[in-house]
């Protein structure tokens, strides 16, 4: 059961954002109380992501450097450093629509994740495609998300039992999100939301891609699931016996 007024830790990962996270912030803000917080680690950004940052002057705003390539890392860095009963995960590039953190409060009030939907975009915010949901067909299943994830980062959010579960994060994993939507299914509960939340920003400077078909080797994609299972079978079955 969540507190009667949950705290919400907002962690987001940084590297070379200064194009779009101001306007990704400010839509952010918008939606949370004095006392939640929005938690960014940046990845040794070139660019003037940091002082963009630090020019919004918001007491909300903890923002702390990390020095290790790699955004699933540096993710993990802003999970580390949060202190919420909620975590919602976002990227440094969307634009969060209105009732997003009410509807994902009321929801986790029964599930320990949930997945909103988002609408996709170009850089210019017009859109690509009303759902996404409609372009990747999510669903709850350990077999079908180790086939092919469901779980799309900067649309999901969590309780403080999936927290300290997923955490640390395996030397090896290789994508964090697939990591916390299947952990979540093995200990918890897990909830798709079709109510788009998320302006999901696609552009030449994303870290991820809704490319179709993959550009991964096959070779490549079974040991990213190999690697995937064996985290998942040393932390839950193993690790708990």
């Amino acid at each position: 059961m969540l507190p009667i007024k949950p705290r919400i830790s907002v962690c987001i990962a940084t590297f070379n954002g200064e194009k779009f996270i101001r306007q990704q912030l400010e839509s952010i803000l918008t939606q949370l109380s004095d006392d939640d917080e929005v938690i960014i680690s940046d990845n040794c950004s070139t660019d003037s992501t940091v002082s963009i940052i630090n020019s919004i002057k918001d007491r909300r705003i903890f923002c702390f450097s990390f020095d290790i390539k790699g955004v699933v890392f540096n993710f993990e860095n802003s999970l580390i450093k949060s202190r919420g009963d909620i975590i919602i995960i976002s990227d440094q590039d969307d634009i969060w629509l209105e009732g997003k953190v009410t509807r994902i409060c009321q929801e986790l009030e029964f599930f320990d994740l949930v997945v909103t939907n988002c609408k996709v975009v170009d850089e210019n915010l017009n859109i690509i495609h009303e759902s996404l949901f409609n372009l990747i067909r999510p669903g709850i299943g350990i077999i079908k998300n180790l086939v092919r994830n469901s779980y799309t980062g900067c649309c999901m959010a969590f309780n403080k039992k999936i927290y300290h579960a997923i955490l640390p994060f395996p030397c090896d994993l290789p994508m964090h999100d697939w990591w916390i939507g299947l952990s979540a299914e093995i200990i918890g509960s897990v909830k798709f939301i079709n109510d788009p939340y998320i302006l999901y920003r696609r552009h030449g400077l994303n870290a991820s891609t809704l490319s179709t078909p993959s550009e991964l080797s096959f070779r490549k994609k079974i040991s990213l699931r190999v690697v995937m299972l064996k985290n998942l079978i040393f932390r839950f079955v193993l690790k708990s016996k």
